[in-house]
């Protein structure tokens, strides 16, 4: 199974990319409980049967569904950049737009279209982060009205939460739909243009596709917890989307980056873990990848103070083996700068561990 960006191409609405992830599609049947034991000499101890959910509670929920989405979509806009679409949310009340940096691309200009107008109105780059994935764009003119989305705090995002996912999938914009958080934490490697590989992703079953690309996951409470950017694929299934299965960075990350470009228009503290080296995958002589050669070491930095040089083999860091260049970063990306761990390596035949404090990307 592997990720794929969601950005909408208008000339084929049905493309879909397929950078890599991380394990197969797998189907689990259920499983049944066990019938109460009988009371010694009688009949089983009858049970109280499951109370169906009232209209009352159904309306409710309804209810709560219809006020998130009175809140949050004025503030999720379509963006056009060339042929392609994807989504934005609007980030403040200047005419800030966090988005991800595969929807903007190696556009300078765009067309932002909002919940509440059929109008596009102009917009330009500020600046993108590939290595996250985001970017910000800036209208040129903000319009009366125009709200910016309230975002929250993702380290309280937990498993079993309503979401919901709001964009443009399809070129179809202000569409709404509706899962659960189906996991936190993950690292996912996207491939393709960017190669971000970013962490603490949130999973949700809210369906995400083509052009919901730099929407918004939003909770409850009115709340932008995540920035849709990944479905998954099934390559067994001829890279058809696997259904209840997409990938949002989480708030936290959108924050920290957009943050940084909005005050100086460039990222200088990305919080990423680096070894500062350049690497490339090495395979063996039967193509199966072992490790990370060594290209290139930086002076001075994390790995040229651990005593790694050029040539040398990167085996395993921390307790996560490293065969290659992107399971180096995917456990980079679980690391933080300054972290002590350790890096096993091999030099001309020999393999050796040692201490590293990592750099910052």
């Amino acid at each position: 199974m592997a990720p794929s960006r969601t950005r909408t191409r208008t000339r084929a609405l049905s493309r879909r990319y397929a950078p890599t992830l991380v394990c197969p599609l797998v189907l689990l049947g259920g499983c049944t409980g066990s019938d109460p034991s009988p009371q010694a000499g009688g009949s089983p101890t009858p049970q109280a049967a499951t109370p169906s959910p009232s209209p009352a509670t159904a309306t409710d929920l309804q209810s709560e569904y219809q006020k998130v989405i009175r809140n949050v979509l004025p503030s999720v806009v379509q963006i056009q950049a060339g042929n392609s679409l994807g989504s934005g949310v609007v980030y403040d009340g200047r005419g800030d737009i966090v988005t991800n940096a595969h929807v903007v691309g190696n556009s300078q200009t765009f067309k932002v279209t909002t919940a509440n107008s059929r109008t596009a109105l102009t917009a330009r780059l500020v600046s993108s982060y590939p290595d996250q994935d985001l970017a910000v764009i800036r209208l040129e003119k903000v319009p009366k009205g125009l709200k910016a989305a309230v975002f929250g705090d993702s380290a309280k995002v937990e498993v079993g939460q309503i979401v919901l996912a709001m964009g443009s999938p399809l070129g179809l914009s202000s569409s709404v739909t509706q899962g659960i958080v189906s996991a936190t934490g993950r690292t996912v490697s996207e491939g393709g243009t960017t190669g971000a590989t970013i962490a603490n992703m949130v999973q949700t079953s809210a369906a995400i596709n083509p052009g919901n690309s730099g929407g918004a996951l939003v909770n409850l409470d009115s709340e932008v917890i995540g920035i849709p950017t990944l479905a998954a694929i099934d390559p067994e299934l001829g890279n058809s989307a696997a259904p209840g299965i997409g990938f949002a960075i989480p708030a936290s990350t959108v924050k920290t980056i957009a943050d940084q470009i909005v005050r100086t228009g460039r990222v200088t503290v990305s919080g990423r873990a680096a070894l500062d080296i350049t690497g490339r995958t090495v395979v063996n002589s039967s193509y199966q990848p072992v490790g990370v050669t060594v290209v290139e070491v930086k002076s001075g930095g994390a790995a040229a103070r651990a005593g790694l040089r050029t040539g040398d083999i990167i085996t395993r860091l921390g307790d996560t083996d490293v065969t290659t260049i992107t399971s180096l970063a995917e456990a980079l990306a679980r690391d933080k700068p300054g972290q002590r761990t350790t890096v096993t390596y091999t030099r001309n035949g020999n393999s050796t561990t040692t201490e590293v404090t990592l750099g910052e990307q």
